[in-house]
């Protein structure tokens, strides 16, 4: 007999083994819920590791450059100095949107044409198609043309495309210029064009919105970021921003740190289902084991000590369990760059990450014991006495206080885990809180439904659906657990997908009807009758034709730039000096505005005094500007004196133009100014041929194409939603390994069962069909219960947060319902197969 005066750990171990000599593989299924989320939080750990190791080495090849200006306007004066000044190894580069045309087959989209001069860039290099490419077209008529362009219309090396009033000659085909994503060729594709033909193309006309970029590269013993500091208030005075491959390596490297603490937390969600189902798990075993304790009991061991010895075997499997999940992430991590592949800037190498390893070791361990300890301190109130009770469900475990102490520290744990993730308590909090909700929800949810089916089944239904529905409900069933885990997996993938549906219709519905779908922009003085003619003779309606007047603003209640500098509260006033406002002027709201504050004053005489103007409300709170105080603008050289009358709100979701300040009528009508016009085209084939017409003769007219929009918008979902999908499947999958533990955990009572109805008469058919019956059950429960919450919450999100209409698609709630239905079924019938097989006289010789 052991002493019982202090702790024999040796004696522990040796009974812990002993003891799951015929538990482990149930033990082993009990953290295999866990290693999912092990395996995903190794990987994402890993990822962002691999992430930082990756920018800090290829830093310089994002910018192309020691350091790069930019700016919104032409440099000029003090500011063209010293751009000119910094040094003799530079490139200069000026990026715009412009329409390409490709004569081959008269496809034409809007493009982003970045023309350059210089060797940029000195680090890295464009990735072209043939390889010479990123030369030759330095020095020809030639352009380097985004591969997304090339597939859209089936261009190929040697083709023409016309920028504006120049035709080149397709030189190659860019697969990957510095910075760039598949994302943004997506959404912007670019095309390289020769400085020197710029002014060719007819392009930089009056109100053109052009990006002035500047690149240089600096002697290796060059301090960059020491000269950028000391430059800096020169740089700001010349509206110039710059960056340098310190501070680009800063930006990216903080892009994608918020990319990996999101992934982290939805990884720790498949790690929080797998716990509850470790708890779940370890209280039914601790039930089966009570007669083992009991017996322990008799023979003196004290009830700590039995404690402690189901302790190390749980601790033990949960190492083995954490060491399998993170050899599984470091595996994973492998496959991730792909997933993430269109979001990065650069080519992602992996490494193993024995940090991340590390750290998913030893969060695996502490939760498993954290979310195993509440079941297994009941071990403690364990009385001998039960060796004499013959019915195990006759015992009633004591509550054990502590175990309210150990919810709270899980709970502390997960608000411990969110709070590194996001570094802020109040969020962490949040996400705490949410997640707590959510389980709590889901869970009332289940065992809410279970109760309407159970109350609710029509009782003239054959036998066989009785007791497939009755054997949920079974003594130690783990049914609210599965449809919790399963659900939420379902719940997040249904989310997703409803609410890109939601975004997706709100554009088509803006464009419905007789709603503008085709925007032209850039339309000079001089052209707006011709356009107008076009869009007349093609029976196209125009329903907006808007003046647009560029200016930029001097003074904020008689302050200038200048005055902001040295006040560091004001710093966000500061900033709306640096930008080119582009304004319009009307005598009435339009459809999409609604005044918030102030009066609203449409038109202005010469002896009113200073102009009335009104200020978009989300604008005015972001500068601090209210009503009341003066502006300055500054229009092309002419200074207008204004006061904010009014405040709107706009609604910036409906195609149609809208604007962060508008004058009134009898103010800007001869100042220099473009127009913007809106049509409708019924089909494809008319704005294809409107789109023709407009490009053939005003080539400096931009057009965006709403339908080309959507399909652009449905892409960059698509991407985003396989990112978020995939480490959804990390919960679904969580739910299907604990339903399979809870299978597995379950067979001999099952068998038992299974026996008995064997015993009356039941056919192997009846058996099976009634198993099948019990988790098609199972499975439609949690399908439905993730769908339904999913559609509640997609619909509040529709009417609160992006106010549009919800009409869920009837077809794809379908397809996830029968997948998870049917997929539940699969694996409980998989994992039941035992059960038909066995004799009934092999379980009745058994000691039950």
């Amino acid at each position: 007999m052991m002493n019982q005066d202090k702790i024999n750990f040796p004696w522990l171990l040796q009974m812990a083994w002993r003891d799951s000599r015929k538990n482990r593989s149930r033990l082993l299924l009990f953290i295999s819920s866990i290693i999912l989320g092990i395996a995903a939080l190794v990987a994402i750990y890993s990822l962002g590791d691999n992430l930082r190791l990756n920018i800090d080495n290829q830093a310089a090849t994002l910018i192309g450059a020691d350091l790069a200006l930019n700016t919104g306007k032409p440099v000029e004066g003090k500011a063209k100095t010293l751009v000119d000044s910094l040094g003799k190894t530079r490139s200069e580069e000026r990026s715009f949107a412009s329409m390409i045309y490709f004569p081959k087959n008269g496809g034409n989209r809007l493009s982003q044409v970045k023309a350059l001069e210089g060797d940029f860039p000195y680090y890295g290099k464009f990735e072209t198609i043939p390889v010479t490419a990123e030369q030759t077209f330095r020095s020809r008529q030639e352009a380097l043309v985004d591969q997304s362009l090339m597939l859209q219309y089936q261009a190929k090396v040697g083709d023409s495309i016309k920028i504006g009033n120049v035709t080149f000659a397709i030189a190659g085909i860019l697969e990957k210029a510095p910075g760039s994503t598949g994302l943004t060729s997506t959404v912007a594709p670019s095309v390289y064009i020769p400085m020197r033909y710029l002014a060719q193309t007819g392009l930089m006309q009056k109100g053109s919105r052009v990006a002035y970029r500047y690149y240089y590269k600096f002697a290796p013993e060059t301090d960059v970021e020491k000269l950028a500091k000391q430059l800096e208030p020169r740089f700001e005075a010349g509206d110039l921003d710059y960056k340098t491959i310190q501070s680009q390596k800063e930006d990216t490297g903080r892009s994608f740190k918020d990319l990996t603490r999101f992934l982290a937390l939805v990884g720790f969600v498949a790690l929080l289902l797998g716990c509850i189902g470790v708890a779940s798990a370890i209280h039914i075993y601790i039930r089966e084991k009570l007669n083992s304790i009991a017996i322990l009991r008799c023979l003196g061991v004290k009830g700590s000590q039995a404690f402690l010895i189901y302790l190390i075997q749980i601790a033990g499997i949960g190492i083995i369990g954490s060491i399998l999940g993170a050899i599984l992430g470091t595996t994973i991590q492998q496959f991730l760059p792909i997933v993430i592949k269109d979001f990065l800037p650069f080519e992602l190498t992996t490494d193993i990450s024995w940090l991340a390893i590390g750290q998913g070791l030893a969060i695996g361990v502490l939760i498993s014991i954290l979310f195993a300890l509440p079941p297994l301190v009941s071990i403690r109130k364990v009385s001998p006495l039960n060796v004499l009770r013959v019915s195990l469900d006759a015992v009633k475990m004591e509550r054990d206080p502590w175990a309210w102490v150990l919810y709270g520290l899980i709970v502390v744990f997960i608000y411990g885990f969110a709070f590194l993730q996001m570094q802020t308590w109040i969020e962490a909090l949040v996400f705490t809180a949410s997640i707590l909700a959510s389980f709590v929800v889901l869970y009332a949810f289940a065992s809410l439904l279970m109760w309407l089916v159970r109350k609710f089944f029509p009782t003239s239904w054959s036998y066989l659906w009785r007791q497939g529905l009755a054997n949920l409900y079974r003594p130690n069933n783990q049914t609210s657990i599965l449809v919790v885990s399963i659900g939420l997996g379902t719940c997040l993938v249904c989310t997703l997908f409803f609410v890109q549906t939601i975004l997706l219709n709100r554009v088509k519905m803006s464009s419905s009807g007789n709603q503008p779908n085709i925007v032209l922009f850039d339309i000079q003085g001089s052209q707006k009758e011709a356009v107008l003619a076009i869009a007349k003779a093609q029976n196209i309606p125009v329903n907006q034709n808007v003046a647009i007047v560029n200016m930029r603003l001097e003074e904020v209640n008689g302050k200038t730039a200048s005055d902001f500098e040295g006040d560091t509260t004001a710093e966000q006033s500061r900033r709306i000096f640096g930008r080119e406002y582009r304004v319009t002027f009307r005598d009435s709201l339009s459809s999409t505005e609604k005044l918030t504050k102030g009066n609203w004053k449409g038109t202005y005489k010469s002896t009113d005094g200073l102009i009335p103007i009104s200020i978009e409300q989300g604008f005015a709170d972001r500068s601090r500007l209210k009503l009341g105080d003066t502006l300055v603008f500054n229009v092309q050289g002419t200074m207008m004196s204004t006061t904010v009358s009014s405040l709107r709100e706009v609604n910036w979701g409906e195609v149609q133009t809208n604007f962060l300040v508008v004058f009134p009528t009898g103010v800007l009508e001869e100042a220099p100014q473009f127009h913007v016009m809106l049509t409708h085209v019924p089909n494809p084939q008319a704005s294809a041929v409107f789109q023709q017409s407009i490009v053939r003769q005003f080539p400096n007219i931009s057009i965006i194409d709403l339908a080309l929009v959507l399909r652009v918008l449905d892409d960059i979902f698509n991407k985003i939603g396989f990112v978020i999908r995939f480490m959804a499947g990390f919960s679904i999958l969580t739910g299907l390994i604990v339903l399979i533990a809870s299978v597995l955990i379950s067979k001999y009572q099952r068998l038992q069962e299974s026996v008995l109805l064997r015993t009356l008469g039941a056919s192997r058919k009846q058996i099976f069909s009634i198993t099948a019956l019990e988790y098609f059950f199972l499975g439609s429960l949690a399908a439905f219960t993730g769908i339904l919450l999913s559609l509640i919450g997609s619909w509040l999100l529709a009417k609160f947060s992006f106010e549009a209409e919800f009409k869920p698609e009837f077809l794809p709630i379908l397809i996830v319902f029968l997948f998870v239905s049917l997929m539940t079924v699969f694996i409980g019938l998989i994992n039941s197969r035992g059960i038909l097989s066995r004799p009934p006289l092999e379980v009745l010789r058994q000691d039950v």
